[in-house]
């Protein structure tokens, strides 16, 4: 089979499509025949190996030599103990805790990883749709209790997890502020922000505006910007951002909980099957649409990986692997 390899960190240059073997399978796993994969921030990060915590399943090398997680294909093969799918069943996932490996031609992966794609929903749509979606939910739902949130900023919002959790909020009745470039505000409006701001004219943490909830994709600013922009009962929710911020979240913001109702918290990347199948639902009835910026080939996942690292990307990037 075809596969996107690395073997040293670096830029997009150093992915090289082989032929390599079709990965075997073992008792709880699923031969799956990949259709789509979406790209993800971490791809751009394991890539290079920066932030450094990228490196902790290898420092001086990658210890997955496949990137991509996010998957949407057809089941081959399963394992002995697989119960609930079935060869020939079209399914869709995050892979990133079971090893990784979306961007081939078929990934053997625990079964458990995996939700069944309903027949009015494409295979680049089901792959746009696990983490990116997962964490706007768990970051709205779990965390930020977007239930009593009234206004919401989301900084950020026009990728992945920024045009998922839009959505989201609107279903909550939750009045949301979108922060981007002045490139993405249009699809933003689109898919029904209230308010919007460009980055690059605006300062959201100077306009005396206060939020019930922030959920923040990119963070780089200062622990104390966000406080100062939060209701006194407001939810600070970071979801990316730079390791200087991580650093003051976890040194500052329990003292500032403490001292304060505000709540200030990172979110861990935690997939889970049964947030992918209530995401599923959701499409299913017509409330939550992918926003696919572009799509490519296998053969081009370097360029997809560098386009949506340099921050380009309006919702998701999408590679179509059984048409290349």
């Amino acid at each position: 089979m075809k596969a996107m390899v690395y073997n040293k960190y670096g830029t997009s240059n150093v992915l090289k499509l082989k032929e390599i073997d079709i990965p075997a399978l073992k008792q709880n796993e699923v031969l799956v025949k990949i259709h789509a994969v979406s790209v993800n921030s971490w791809d751009w990060d394991l890539l290079r190996g920066k932030p450094f915590l990228t490196r902790l399943g290898g420092f001086l090398k990658p210890k997955y030599k496949i990137l991509g997680a996010d998957i949407a294909g057809r089941v081959e093969a399963i394992g002995r103990e697989v119960k609930h799918i079935s060869v020939g069943d079209e399914v869709f996932g995050d892979i990133s805790w079971c090893g990784w490996g979306g961007f081939a031609e078929y990934v053997s992966v625990n079964a458990e990883a995996l939700t069944l794609k309903p027949d009015n929903m494409t295979f680049e749509e089901a792959a746009a749709i696990p983490q990116a979606g997962v964490l706007a939910l768990q970051g709205l739902r779990d965390v930020g209790q977007i239930h009593v949130a009234k206004k919401v900023l989301i900084n950020g919002a026009g990728g992945g997890v920024g045009t998922f959790a839009l959505q989201i909020a609107k279903l909550y009745g939750a009045e949301v502020t979108c922060v981007d470039s002045k490139m993405k505000l249009d699809t933003l409006k689109s898919i029904g922000a209230d308010h919007v701001i460009d980055y690059n004219e605006e300062d959201f943490t100077k306009k005396g505006q206060l939020y019930d909830l922030i959920l923040d994709v990119v963070g780089i600013r200062s622990i104390f910007d966000y406080k100062r922009v939060l209701n006194p009962k407001g939810t600070y929710v970071m979801i990316g951002g730079t390791t200087s911020l991580v650093l003051q979240l976890l040194l500052l913001g329990r003292m500032i909980y403490k001292k304060e109702s505000k709540k200030m918290v990172i979110l861990f990347h935690k997939p889970n099957s049964n947030d992918q199948n209530y995401l599923k639902d959701l499409f299913v009835a017509g409330k939550l649409v992918p926003i696919i910026d572009r799509r490519y080939s296998l053969s081009q996942v370097p360029d997809a990986i560098r386009y949506l690292g340099e921050g380009h990307a309006k919702g998701k990037v999408v590679v179509c692997v059984e048409n290349s």
